[in-house]
Formats: C-alpha cells, sequence, structure tokens
C-alpha cells in the first residue's frame, strides 16, 4: 500500500486504522529457545510416548522451570506431537543388552502373571526377583494391580532390602505410568524397559 499509493507507513497505518508497531514489529525469540528446543528434542526422541506435559515435568526435575505454554509452542514447532498408538507389541525404547549384576540388590526383574479361578475370575500375580541371587522378592495376587500399587509394593520391599539400582520390566501399563517414572525418579532407581 505505500509503494502504490506513494504513502509514508505512519500515514499509511493511520488510514488503514492499524497500530505502527503491528507493522514494524517482528517477533525475535531469544537464543535460549534453541537451547531449549535441543533438550526438548533430545527428551521427546528417548521416550517416545510422553508428550509436551510430561517433558515438561522432566525439563522441571532437571532445574529448568520453564512456562508449559512455551513447552508446548517448541514442542509443536519441532513436530514432535505424540503419534496415535496402534495397538502392536512393539519397543517403545531401544534395546540394551541384560547385564548381569556383580552384587546382590543391584537389579530386579519385575512382571506380572495372569491366572483365572474356577469360576472364570481373572487374576494378576505381581512377582518381583533379585537378578543376582534369583530370589523372589515378592509374588503379590490381586484382582486388578495399578502403577500406584505397584509403588506401594516396592516401598514394602525396601523396607527391608533397601532401593535396588535398576528395576527391569516390560512395557505393561503398570509399568510405563506416571507414578511409578514418579516413584523411580524420587528413590534414584533407574527402570529399564525390555
Amino acid at each position: 500500500m505505500c509503494e502504490a499509493a506513494g504513502l509514508s507507513q505512519p500515514r499509511a497505518c493511520r488510514l488503514a486504522g492499524l497500530s505502527l508497531s503491528t507493522c514494524r514489529y517482528s517477533a525475535q525469540r531469544p537464543a535460549a529457545d534453541a537451547q531449549l528446543s535441543l533438550r526438548i528434542t533430545e527428551l521427546a526422541l528417548e521416550r517416545r510416548r510422553f508428550g509436551y506435559r510430561r517433558i515438561w515435568q522432566l525439563l522441571r526435575r532437571e532445574g529448568l522451570h520453564v512456562n508449559h505454554k512455551r513447552v508446548y509452542r517448541i514442542y509443536h514447532l519441532n513436530g514432535l506431537s505424540v503419534k496415535r498408538r496402534r495397538r502392536r507389541k512393539g519397543l517403545a525404547t531401544e534395546r540394551l543388552p541384560l547385564l548381569r549384576p556383580d552384587a546382590p540388590n543391584l537389579t530386579w526383574s519385575m512382571d506380572f502373571v495372569m491366572d483365572a479361578l474356577a469360576s472364570g475370575r481373572r487374576m494378576k500375580c505381581l512377582t518381583c526377583v533379585d537378578d543376582f541371587t534369583k530370589e523372589c522378592l515378592t509374588i503379590t495376587t490381586a484382582f486388578g494391580i495399578t502403577g500406584v500399587q505397584v509403588t506401594r509394593i516396592l516401598d514394602s520391599i525396601a523396607l527391608f532390602r533397601g532401593y535396588p539400582a535398576t528395576i527391569r520390566t516390560d512395557q505393561g501399563p503398570e509399568f510405563t505410568c506416571r507414578a511409578l517414572d514418579q516413584w523411580a525418579f524420587e528413590h534414584g532407581v533407574e527402570l529399564r524397559l525390555i
């Protein structure tokens, strides 16, 4: 409009009813966004099933106090939105070799065993084994066990044994839930999904 009518920018903005700042202002994101963007991308590739809220939570754990709306904006600008899950057995993480522990109480393995009663009702058994001694630490039976209940069971084992360095599990919903992830972070336990 300025070149066609030969008007100055302020005059053209007044005639159009616009503020001059809308014409001249160009948003400049600070260089901190570049570093934050890199860290968000690293976390999203490391934990593919995490959305922006859980990435934001991990950043807060690392000491980066960032607004969740900023994380959302960068997360979506980088095209990192979580894809719809297809129901098939697949790997959410890279496969790591199974290492033998050097001492007791370093690595525990957990899994669920399903069974049915004579009435047809299904029940779950949570088994936890020390990988060095092959000692069964617990077999907890219930009709349904949630991630919160798994953390309570692990706390009851830790009263007598202490906390392990690593817990090896499959990728069941009870083991990939937020409650177990938070518990592992608070107690310094590494969750290794196989």
